[in-house]
């Protein structure tokens, strides 16, 4: 007789994954499917590459849904986890990926900008990790895990980068402070991401050359932050973890970005 094949480390969990249209967001949620997950694609205005995230999703034979929801706005943020709820029955995991990288030098910076980008980048994760925990704590047996995609300007900030460098740096501290305030049902960790997937804007040798200058010698992919989350939402003896996924990134100097 042989062995049963060993559960995926998600299986029929729900996941929704924020921001999750394209780029890193996309591939988290690829990574929870693969993994086993039920997938809840959240977007704010990429409609057409949330239904593509989701053809995709659909072609393996996954269980997905895909929901609309500006998450800088306290409304539609309620409005999408009663909507997950309703659709998926439950929520297990959430992976705080949507974010808006929005220059601004600090002498530059128009309030309404620096408001936006704080909104966004860290009001936003704040009012998804309320709204998740209070239906994690509220299903039978109560529990869940959160996720939240951090950056590496979140601990060296850039010049052209205030608000972004400000808002992930905050959101840091709040991923570590909501392991404590939430344990010991819900467990709250975070990744941060090096370079994994190049700017669009980016020249090719320019991006190679930054990979080349980290310790593996190399740039990364999103499907390493896609496995780094699996990892963490899955590992139920975890939480206040904050996991560079970045090369060694984290190991080198001041970034002359």
């Amino acid at each position: 007789m042989s062995a049963s094949a060993a559960p995926l480390p998600l299986q029929d969990q729900v996941v929704l994954v924020t921001g999750s249209a394209h780029r890193v967001g996309k591939a988290i949620a690829l990574a929870a499917a693969a993994a086993g997950a039920r997938v809840a694609v959240h977007y704010h205005r990429a409609e057409a590459a949330a239904q593509a995230t989701l053809d995709e999703l659909h072609a393996w034979g996954i269980d997905a849904a895909a929901f609309q929801a500006d998450q800088a706005d306290p409304a539609q943020v309620d409005a999408l986890f009663a909507a997950v709820i309703q659709r998926f029955g439950r929520l297990d995991v959430l992976v705080n990926s949507a974010s808006a990288f929005l220059p601004g030098e600090f002498l530059d910076l128009d309030i309404a900008d620096w408001q936006r980008g704080l909104a966004v980048n860290l009001s936003g994760p704040l009012l998804c990790c309320q709204a998740a925990a209070r239906r994690m704590l509220d299903q039978d047996p109560p529990g869940g895990a959160i996720v939240n995609i951090l950056d590496t300007i979140g601990r060296r900030p850039w010049p052209r980068f205030t608000a972004h460098s400000v808002a992930k740096a905050g959101l840091l501290h709040l991923s570590t402070s909501l392991a404590r305030n939430l344990a010991p049902h819900i467990r709250v960790n975070a990744v941060v991401p090096g370079p994994v997937l190049k700017p669009d804007a980016m020249p090719a040798a320019r991006w190679e050359a930054l990979g080349a200058r980290l310790p593996l010698g190399r740039a990364g992919q999103a499907g390493d932050v896609g496995r780094a989350v699996v990892y963490l939402a899955a590992e139920r003896f975890l939480t206040g973890v904050v996991l560079s996924v970045d090369g060694g990134d984290g190991l080198l100097g001041s970034s002359d970005e």
